[in-house]
């Protein structure tokens, strides 16, 4: 038997031996699980290939496991962002790092923002290391400028990716359909909020005929419908009630607006902006209709926020309306922490706070049963804090997503550490 063959059996029975994964304890710190087992002193998270093993109390950590030291700090699932465009745009004044934008009528439901997501954004890093692991990528609807047309009443279709490292960044696609009404959508229309509805109805309409007339289509019947086969066929899922829609609307009469579409057609709606939701906080709850608003708007940007006050969120939350906090931002995703703080300073109980940037985004786009918790079976986005995670001096030590932990290194903490030696005397970039 030649040295070679032993070789080769060597490596054989070395790669089909059975692979055991790191386990990792984050031990001794209050874990806040959003689940059933609610707040837990001195507790340890274990960690397996991505998920989590077991929440417990008491320090739990079995034989040849990497223990994360987590005393006298604060454990809590990743921040989930509902709305952003992040990987979408890198400089916003710059239209060549800007692919966010719809624009004109050839595509509008059909178009599927996932496709032009950007993993290397310098954005990512910086918004991770406080504390963001997955987010919600948006496109929105462009305004006309330099000659060119802007974005329709329907923008397209959102996705949902993670903040780590690996190249499945994509956790769903199409996760959800981005329409407006109110204000923004009458100026995607002929300049009347009235226009911007029969537009979307009308597309809505055509969709479900077009449901029941695609077999005659295929075959070479034609029908005359208000948007083109690619938009048809892509809000299918938004007829069926499986996708929701990202509605956008602030003014109270428009959100009554949007709740008759959403009975009418059987739409799962949600609400974003939502600067007078609080006015219709009792209806939005009987239609199950979550709402995504900023809570630190309290004074009006436009007509169709004239009644925007602080407490929108205590309101919204007393009447039993889904509550997420996100304010459409994309370089500093991480200020989630902080709005969800002054909604707290308004009167809304802290733990709504963190669950309306953690567990309640998840649970309204159906990813309740993999993300936003920390719960046995749940996907490891965790996140140790060296205090109060919604007070502004408080900051992410350990960030983990899918189990891995990840770097908090970023361009910002770069910069800092390539300029905080005064006495350095070579030139900067030699330094």
């Amino acid at each position: 038997m030649n040295r070679a063959f032993l070789w080769t059996l060597f490596l054989m029975l070395a790669t089909a031996a059975p692979a055991y994964a790191e386990v990792v304890a984050v031990v001794g710190g209050t874990v806040h699980t959003l689940s059933d087992q609610g707040t837990l002193q001195n507790a340890t998270v274990l960690i397996e290939d991505g998920e989590i093993l077991s929440v417990q109390k008491g320090r739990v950590v079995p034989d040849g496991a990497t223990v994360v030291e987590a005393q006298g700090k604060v454990v809590t699932p990743g921040i989930f962002a509902a709305h952003s465009a992040l990987g979408l745009v890198e400089v916003s004044a710059e239209d060549s790092t800007v692919d966010s934008s719809q624009r004109g009528d050839q595509f509008g439901a059909a178009f599927d923002i996932a496709d032009a997501y950007n993993p290397a954004s310098t954005l990512i890093d910086i918004n991770r290391a406080d504390g963001v692991t997955r987010a919600v990528v948006l496109p929105n609807r462009a305004w006309p400028d330099d000659g060119m047309p802007g974005g329709g009443v329907i923008s397209g279709q959102a996705a949902v990716v993670h903040l780590g490292d690996s190249d499945d960044f994509l956790v769903a696609r199409g996760i959800a359909m981005v329409a407006h009404l109110g204000q923004s959508g009458a100026a995607a229309s002929t300049g009347s909020r009235a226009a911007a509805l029969l537009r979307l109805t009308t597309a809505l309409q055509d969709a479900i005929d077009y449901a029941n007339f695609s077999d005659a289509y295929d075959a070479g019947a034609r029908r005359e419908y208000s948007i083109g086969r690619e938009d048809l066929e892509a809000l299918q899922g938004v007829t069926r009630g499986d996708v929701p829609v990202y509605l956008s609307v602030d003014r109270a009469s428009d959100i009554r607006v949007a709740i008759d579409l959403a009975d009418r057609f059987g739409l799962r709606v949600i609400v974003v902006g939502g600067a007078e939701a609080w006015q219709v906080a009792d209806r939005l709850a009987a239609s199950n209709i979550a709402v995504i608003i900023s809570p630190a708007e309290n004074l009006p940007g436009s007509f169709d926020s004239l009644s925007s006050t602080m407490e929108n969120a205590r309101v919204l939350q007393d009447a039993g309306v889904r509550l997420v906090i996100a304010d459409g931002d994309t370089h500093n995703l991480r200020n989630l922490t902080q709005l969800a703080g002054n909604a707290v300073a308004q009167g809304l109980p802290w733990i709504e706070g963190l669950r309306a940037i953690t567990s309640t985004p998840a649970e309204i786009l159906g990813l309740g049963d993999r993300f936003g918790s920390l719960a046995s079976g749940m996907a490891a986005d965790i996140v140790v804090w060296d205090g109060d995670p919604l007070e502004v001096t408080s900051f992410a030590d350990v960030v983990f997503i899918n189990g891995v932990r990840v770097s908090l290194e970023n361009r910002q903490t770069l910069l800092r550490d390539r300029y905080l030696n005064l006495q350095d005397q070579r030139t900067p970039a030699y330094r």
